[in-house]
């Protein structure tokens, strides 16, 4: 009789390009650009005192137990943003997003969609040729 072990899943800790996130949390913003793409990299370097006006915002609101909200769609996840909950606008509300370290580098308006599923219902009188004799 064969005995089945469960088998544990270890989770490895996350590295973005060969370096763990609790080290890129440690460097200055502008350290780990170096990390990133290009684009992400050029965004980074020519928008500093945004990206840091933006994070020392969050570490206050995040004292201070205040939600993190932001419209600035555009704006690079950098290390010192994981772990942190911002609400992303997406034109019309704001959407909770975790960041996650799979995230670094990317843009804030990849995670918070600003067009809805469409859900169809059945058609109505009027919504077809042979259904407008019957509208009176």
């Amino acid at each position: 009789m064969a005995r089945h072990r469960k088998q544990e899943i270890v989770k490895k800790d996350f590295l973005y390009r060969g370096k763990t996130v609790e080290y890129l949390k440690t460097l200055d913003v502008r350290e780990s650009a170096k990390f990133l793409s290009s684009s992400s990299r050029r965004y980074i370097l020519n928008n500093f005192d945004v990206l840091e006006k933006f994070i020392k915002r969050c570490e206050k609101k995040l004292s201070q137990n205040k939600r993190i909200k932001t419209q600035s769609r555009e704006m690079v996840i950098v290390p010192k943003l994981v772990g942190i909950t911002i609400g992303i606008h997406n034109g019309k509300e704001f959407h909770d997003v975790q960041i996650l370290p799979e995230m670094i580098g990317h843009r804030l308006g990849e995670f918070s969609m600003t067009r809805s599923k469409v859900a169809h219902g059945a058609a109505g009188i009027g919504s077809t040729k042979g259904s407008r004799a019957l509208k009176k």
